[in-house]
């Protein structure tokens, strides 16, 4: 192991990396879906299921990954789903048909589900509670910057190679992520991580594999469908019975007595309803630069760029100067009313809007956001303790996850009720009214978040509010000084 190499070095790359590689592939996919339905000769309902089947999953291997890292370690465990998740990528680029790709996806899924909660639990424990604003920066690339890339990568792979590299692509980052985890990354076991609770797996694990399946398929199929209401129902109940056997339950699965802490219920809170407010409108942006502005994919990714960039720009901009000065409280506050005002203004786009005016939107969008991911990432973990940051973690990025996907069930529903399309002089032709609401939809959910915001208090996150030194004197200048003033 080289020592020059400090494990929150090694630790912020392994997991940054494998994050990244994990968000990506859920975006990257979605161009190639029409490409793959005509190589396998499916119908586009049918290849859905390769997106499905990896979010189900994911959501099914989330809740035990807390308890695997404790149990096990973080760096074996984040080691083994980096394994997973970039052999079962090498699979699915093989898969020759239908079934093989979504049985594969669902192994892909369960090494995904892994990646997350493990990693952020890893980082979180090298990095102080002073030092935990520089960690939120660092997650804002993959969580960010991610989503942005996968559908201009995915654009260009699919147009310029094949379908198949969509899944390639993770190979080269998986390979370079597990060696350089292997040799630089310590191993970090808890001492105490209790039994394995099969109920609380089986629970949780079905219950938000249901509904994530629920919340993903209702846009597309109909929320009136039978299926999609027995399964959001089934889910449901399943979820209930969970918070009753996990509450009585010593050493949980899910621990819900972590919501008893002020601070993290908040952050959960207002990480939930900012992915559904952001997440939601970068699909939705996607289908109107698509669909109501007639761009092709890999357009249409490039003018969603700007928002990648202004993440990147806005994470600095917290850590090294908002983040210090104004605490949790007002900064979370601020960057919810800026994403709010950003996606309003999207709202205003009309048939001649030039697409720069877009794309100055998504950029200030991402510097907004910036003002939201970095400090709830930065205050959620103040106050729990080291032992229980696994399960933390676990929480924290389901209800990411599930934010995620019920941000795009949302504004997709949203669009399909109004009606995409309309008759305008005997000729069909985009309806921007459906995005205009839509996007005034996903605004009015992110200043819902202010709710969750404000209930932050800033002395719970004391420990993570670094004040940033002064400067020493300049002894040359006031010596000048001196030598002038007499």
């Amino acid at each position: 192991m080289n020592p020059r190499i400090s494990q929150k070095t090694s630790v912020a790359v392994v997991f940054v990396a494998a994050l990244f590689m994990s968000i990506m592939d859920a975006t990257i996919v979605n161009v190639a879906l029409p490409t793959i339905g005509r190589d396998f000769r499916v119908s586009p309902t049918a290849v859905d299921s390769i997106v499905i089947a990896f979010l189900v999953s994911l959501a099914v291997f989330i809740p035990a990954s807390g308890w695997l890292g404790d149990r096990f370690g973080g760096k074996r465990v984040l080691l083994t789903a980096i394994v997973v998740f970039t052999s079962a990528s090498a699979l699915c680029g093989l898969a020759s048909g239908l079934g093989e790709l979504v049985a594969f996806r669902v192994l892909q899924g369960a090494g995904g589900g892994m990646l997350a909660p493990v990693g952020m639990a890893m980082l979180y424990r090298v990095f102080p509670p002073e030092e935990r604003i520089r960690a939120a920066a660092i997650l804002t690339v993959p969580t960010t910057f991610a989503p942005a890339l996968g559908p201009v990568l995915g654009g260009l792979l699919t147009t310029d190679l094949s379908w198949r590299w969509i899944f390639y692509v993770n190979l080269p980052l998986g390979v370079a992520a597990f060696l350089f985890g292997l040799l630089f990354v310590r191993e970090d076991r808890q001492a105490h991580p209790g039994r394995f609770d099969l109920p609380g797996f089986l629970l949780s694990g079905i219950g938000f594999g249901l509904a994530m399946y629920g919340v993903s398929e209702g846009p597309v199929k109909g929320w009136h469908s039978a299926d999609i209401l027995a399964t959001i129902a089934a889910g449901a109940v399943l979820l209930a019975a969970m918070v009753v056997v996990e509450l009585r339950v010593a050493e949980p699965m899910v621990n819900l007595r972590l919501l008893g802490n002020r601070l993290f219920r908040a952050s959960n809170g207002v990480i939930v309803l900012g992915s559904i407010a952001f997440l939601g409108t970068l699909y939705a942006i996607s289908l109107y630069y698509q669909d109501g502005r007639g761009l092709s994919a890999l357009a249409s990714g490039l003018s969603t760029a700007p928002e990648a960039f202004g993440v990147m720009g806005g994470a600095q901009l917290a850590t090294r100067w908002l983040y210090p000065r104004f605490g949790p409280r007002r900064h979370i506050t601020g960057g919810l009313i800026g994403v709010a005002i950003s996606i309003g203004l999207l709202g205003l786009l009309g048939p001649g809007t030039s697409l720069w005016w877009a794309r100055l939107l998504m950029l200030t969008l991402g510097l907004a956001m910036a003002q939201v991911f970095v400090p709830v990432q930065a205050a959620a973990f103040a106050t729990i303790t080291p032992e229980a940051t696994g399960r933390a973690s676990t929480m924290f990025n389901t209800v990411r996850q599930l934010g995620g996907a019920i941000g795009v069930a949302i504004l997709t529903t949203a669009i399909v009720a109004i009606g995409p399309v309309h008759i305008v002089s005997h000729q069909l032709v985009a309806n921007l009214t459906a995005y205009r609401i839509t996007f005034a939809v996903a605004a009015a959910i992110a200043l819902l978040g202010t709710t969750c915001s404000l209930a932050i208090r800033d002395a719970d996150a004391a420990r993570t509010i670094r004040q940033r030194k002064s400067k020493p004197p300049n002894r040359r200048l006031l010596d000048t000084a001196s030598a002038l003033a007499d």
